[in-house]
This record gives C-alpha cells, sequence and structure tokens, in this order.
C-alpha cells in the first residue's frame, strides 16, 4: 500500500476516536499508543479496522489481528492491543481484557487465526458483561395486573397461550419435529399480550434479531405485519433498530445488545424467583449477558407467573427498550409493547 493511501487511512481511524477521554490517558498518550498499534498492523487489518470503526459494527467485519505484547505510547500508558482500541472508538473507561467477551463470530476467541503471538483487536468484535444492578424500593403505584383483550385477534397474531404436559408449560403452536429438524430454538415476537407472525426457528449456532440492520440476515422485525399498532408500540419498535445477537456457546445462550438503548432480559436462571416473577437484567447497549444457563436449569417444572399465568422453564423473555418488574410501572412483560419471547429446545 502506497504510504500515502496508508496515512490516509491512520487519520480516519483518529477522527472516528471516542470524544471522551479516561481520566488515566493523559495529553498524547493515547494518540501515540493507538498509532504505535497503528503501524504494526498489516495493510489489510488496517483497512478491515476502518470499515468496522466507520460502520460502528452495523456491518459484520472480519478480524483484525495485531500481535500481542503491549504498544506503549509513554511510561505509564500499557494496553493490549484489543483494550486500546474498545476504550478509543467504544468504552473510554475500560482498563483491563476481562471486561471484554469475545462476540461469537470472532475467531480470536476461538483460536482462529492459528498464531499464538496475533490476537483479534477489533473493537466491534466484543462486547462488555452486563451485571445486575442493585435492586431499589419497588415500584410505588399501585398496580391490578394486564388486562386481558376483549376483542379476538388480528389476522396473523396470536394471543398468550400454553399447554401443560408432562409436568412442562409448552407453547402449544411449536412443532413436535423442532428437536429433529435442528432447531435449537424458536423465537416469538409478541406486541404487549399480543403474538404478531410466525414462530421463527433458528438453526444456525447465532442470529440476529433486528428492525434495520444494513447487509442483516435474520430474524427481521421490520418486516412483520403493521396493521392495528398503538403509539406506545410504534414508539417502541423505532428503538429497536440493529436489535440483539443471539447465540448458542458452551454452557449457555448469550445476547449482546447491539441497539442503541436498553434491552431487559428475564430468565429461570437468571437468579431465584420473586414474589412477582423471575429477576429481569437490564443489558445496555454493547453488553452482553448469558440470558441462560443450562447447568443452572436443571429438571424444574413449569412454574406460574404472578399476573402471566404459565412460563415454560426453558424459556427466555427480552423487551426492547422498556423495563418491567418492580422498579417500573410496568409489572408484567406483557404491559411492555415489544418483546421478545425465546423458546429453547430441551438438550439431550
Amino acid at each position: 500500500m502506497f504510504r500515502s493511501r496508508r496515512s490516509a487511512l491512520v487519520r480516519r481511524l483518529w477522527r472516528q476516536r471516542c470524544a471522551a477521554a479516561g481520566p488515566e490517558d493523559g495529553s498524547g498518550a493515547l494518540k501515540a499508543a493507538a498509532h504505535a498499534l497503528f503501524k504494526k498492523l498489516k495493510d489489510e487489518e488496517l483497512e478491515l479496522l476502518v470499515q468496522a470503526v466507520e460502520s460502528r459494527g452495523a456491518c459484520e467485519s472480519g478480524c483484525v489481528w495485531a500481535p500481542r505484547g503491549e504498544p506503549r505510547g509513554g511510561p505509564k500508558q500499557a494496553l493490549p492491543p484489543q483494550v486500546l482500541l474498545c476504550r478509543l472508538y467504544r468504552w473510554p473507561d475500560v482498563r483491563q481484557p476481562h471486561e471484554l467477551k469475545h462476540l461469537c463470530y470472532c475467531a480470536g476467541g476461538r483460536g482462529g487465526c492459528g498464531d499464538a503471538a496475533a490476537l483479534c483487536c477489533n473493537p466491534h468484535h466484543f462486547s462488555r458483561l452486563a451485571v445486575p444492578e442493585t435492586p431499589p424500593p419497588p415500584y410505588s403505584k399501585v398496580s391490578c395486573g394486564p388486562s386481558w383483550p376483549d376483542e379476538p385477534p388480528f389476522p396473523g397474531t396470536h394471543l398468550l397461550e400454553f399447554s401443560y404436559d408432562g409436568g412442562h408449560w409448552r407453547d402449544p403452536s411449536l412443532s413436535r419435529s423442532a428437536a429433529k429438524d435442528g432447531c435449537w430454538c424458536k423465537l416469538a415476537y409478541w406486541e404487549h399480550r399480543t403474538r404478531v407472525g410466525r414462530l421463527y426457528a433458528v438453526h444456525e449456532a447465532s442470529v440476529n434479531v433486528f428492525s434495520e440492520l444494513p447487509r442483516g440476515s435474520g430474524f427481521c422485525l421490520g418486516q412483520l405485519p403493521a396493521a392495528h399498532r398503538s403509539r406506545a408500540v410504534r414508539r417502541a419498535r423505532g428503538k429497536i433498530g440493529r436489535g440483539l445477537l443471539l447465540s448458542r456457546e458452551p454452557g449457555g445462550v448469550w445476547a449482546y445488545n447491539r441497539s442503541e438503548h436498553p434491552i431487559f432480559v428475564s430468565s429461570p436462571t437468571l437468579g431465584p424467583p420473586g414474589p412477582r416473577g423471575f429477576p429481569v437484567l437490564k443489558v445496555l447497549p454493547g453488553y452482553s449477558a448469558m440470558v441462560f444457563d443450562y447447568e443452572r436449569v436443571g429438571g424444574a417444572g413449569g412454574r406460574r407467573l404472578p399476573g402471566e399465568g404459565p412460563c415454560d422453564p426453558h424459556s427466555v423473555r427480552i423487551s426492547f427498550a422498556k423495563g418491567w418488574g418492580p422498579r417500573y410501572s410496568r409489572q408484567f412483560i406483557t404491559s411492555c409493547p415489544c418483546w421478545l419471547e425465546v423458546l429453547l429446545d430441551r438438550p439431550r
């Protein structure tokens, strides 16, 4: 690559950095460390990095392989490459590699380079880990529970419905052959108490669930029927954007929030149930959480959630942009405008 072309790429990279700097970043220290790393990248790695940061992760890009080590920009500045670029382009307060998680499509997380001396430092191949918040006092407004619609559902929709079978609550619309066709989960999209569209079967190890995603593939909520939506639902749908990445990984199922708004997750394996159901975890943009742990689910049977009826113990519920539970005015997920139900196949 001609030197002028490489210099232009470096200038483009520097313009894309986060405006805020961490408290430990002295004047010029982060810039010196970043430019030292850029010099170590091959030409094709530099171009991949430009593609990733300019699209802000909207387009899945390849791994950016950098030599292991700590590019130094001063006597007190020593950061691993992935931490340096994540601080530069995504989270100015990140400090250590253990604060980051490889996303499922990053070959660096699986040792895919084949070179122990190299690692992936693409900042959009990482997420931060969501942790439970300290619960505040319960919301004080009295809630009488969700209202049930009197009118029949619109065409293409379904009301919340379960059946009891051998000690487990199941959605009767699930195919009996789901386990035989290689499907590890099915996705149901809900607006309040009404399911919209058909169940979406997931066969690949990961799936994008989104409303707007450039060159995206997966479960596109923007293509589902749009009749008779309330203003609250339309506002919430407008916040889904890039949505989330759901992935089956060793030990459990992970959700990565790709949107610009929080998502809220409830699962039988996130913690013991309280008087109002299972705990709800808030996952900020750019963060990941293990939303289902196969080791923790055990042999639990079906459970009836207060105000919502039965719940499959092998399911995960995810609300877009709107939370529910004791700390919110919405006490039940069926009061949330837009939410996703992940119906997991039981591992054998």
